[in-house]
């Protein structure tokens, strides 16, 4: 049921427009919160022992094959905290490039539980397509963030 009725094609901007407004305006949100808040160890970053050390995500979702795929949403903030590649190895470099993969996580998950909202002037069945579509763009990012913290951190632990 509908809360809102309005053309096929108003709503399908309109579709386009939210969800550039939800991706553009979470990142940014969590963009602002101080590095130094995030930690890893709290309970939505912390390392699972279904992970497995991470060989979950080598074996059963292939990761290494398509985590290069993805696109870096720091590209988008002037100062943002580019993750592709690590440019040095040094104790507080690490340490902050944990912290960011908890930035980019939290981001993920708050982009797919905002996705709801478009039930409010689709049609359900358009509705499930966007949780869909959320699922589909925010779980791969979400993997990789976990790998790339699990990885990071066994890294830490053997170079200091």
């Amino acid at each position: 049921m509908r809360i809102l009725y309005v053309s096929t094609f108003l709503t399908i901007i309109i579709d386009i427009l939210v969800w550039l407004i939800i991706h553009l305006g979470i990142s940014y949100l969590t963009y602002r919160i101080p590095v130094t808040l995030f930690k890893e160890k709290a309970w939505l970053y912390k390392e699972r022992s279904w992970e497995k050390s991470g060989q979950i995500y080598k074996k059963i979702f292939k990761i290494k094959n398509w985590k290069g795929l993805l696109p870096d949403g720091a590209v988008f903030f002037k100062k943002g905290f580019h993750k592709s590649r690590m440019k040095n190895s040094s104790l507080s470099y690490l340490n902050t490039f944990v912290r960011e993969t908890c930035r980019a996580e939290l981001t993920h998950w708050l982009v797919f539980f905002v996705s709801p909202v478009f039930f409010l002037w689709n049609f359900i069945f358009v509705g499930i397509i966007m949780i869909v579509y959320a699922l589909a763009v925010n779980v791969p990012c979400i993997l990789t963030q976990r790998f790339n913290r699990i990885r990071l951190k066994r890294f830490i632990n053997e170079k200091y």
